[in-house]
């Protein structure tokens, strides 16, 4: 039953992921006449050119990139991704028809920055429930499956392509805007696939390691790993203490490290994620031997 209520809860989260990435769509991205990457930039092109609604071209679009994926890929991969493949094109209808050509600022830059907000952070929240938003994503999958080519250099290049393809019937104002709105969801994107996972990674060098070490386990309660190493002048054995800790409990740490040692060695480093005891599961505690 646990694992049917946590299946819910991703299906009800991607759901939300294309809701949202809809809603950038129609408040901002269409509304503010810019241009975009994806399969909404394709829709937007052909909108232009023939005059389809854009939520119809990303419907057929996105069901022949799912037929496709499936062919290529099978069930599991269907399974991740046929919310995506029908929830965003009707989120997009369902919405840009209650907004009504509604939009809440007409001024591009907003337009830019808060449609670059929404869909990155829906791309992100769909990410990281572990499916696909469809569409695009489908042929850099394929391309890195047959030919290795990297998934992200190819989603890039795709993006850009089709920045390029709508650059022939925009102005050179859209196209900077475009590009800016390009940079503006990939950073929001990063930011969310590390959201929440992001540690500090902590290195001590110091004479008196042993009480640095049981310092960490009493008072911070992390685990910590002891490096054997060889200090660089002098050429004497010694040992680094390894240990990684939340972002709230690095300046603690790092006082305790230095109460302990004021002359210590010690190396912080930004980690993006971590997994395992203490983290990703329950700490575990054993029994020292005697």
């Amino acid at each position: 039953m646990n694992e049917f209520f946590k299946r819910m809860l991703e299906t009800i989260a991607v759901v939300f992921g294309n809701c949202l990435y809809a809603f950038g769509v129609a408040m901002f991205i269409m509304p503010g006449g810019l241009i975009t990457g994806g399969t909404t930039g394709i829709g937007l092109f052909v909108k232009h050119v023939t005059g389809l609604p854009v939520t119809i071209f990303v419907f057929v679009f996105n069901l022949i990139m799912f037929l496709i994926g499936f062919f290529v890929f099978g069930r599991k991969f269907a399974a991740n991704t046929i919310v995506s493949t029908f929830s965003y094109p009707i989120a997009l209808g369902i919405i840009t028809e209650l907004l009504q050509g509604c939009c809440l600022t007409q001024d591009m830059i907003l337009c830019t920055v808060f449609g670059g907000i929404c869909i990155g952070a829906a791309i992100g929240i769909v990410m990281r429930m572990g499916a696909s938003t469809g569409g695009m994503d489908i042929p850099p999958l394929i391309l890195n499956r047959y030919f290795k080519i990297p998934v992200s250099g190819s989603i890039y290049v795709f993006d850009m392509l089709i920045l390029l393809l709508q650059a022939s019937r925009s102005t050179g104002e859209q196209i900077l805007y475009g590009i800016l709105l390009v940079i503006v969801y990939s950073v929001v994107l990063d930011k969310c696939l590390i959201l929440g996972t992001a540690k500090m990674q902590i290195k001590v060098v110091s004479e008196k390691i042993d009480e640095i070490r049981q310092a960490v386990l009493t008072d911070i309660d992390r685990g910590v790993t002891m490096l054997n190493s060889e200090t660089g002048y002098m050429k004497r054995d010694t040992q680094m203490l390894l240990t990684v800790v939340s972002m709230r409990e690095l300046a603690r740490t790092e006082k305790l490290i230095h109460a302990v040692d004021e002359d210590a060695f010690v190396i912080i480093n930004r980690v993006s994620e971590v997994s395992g005891h203490g983290f990703s599961s329950k700490k575990c505690y054993l029994e020292k031997e005697s």
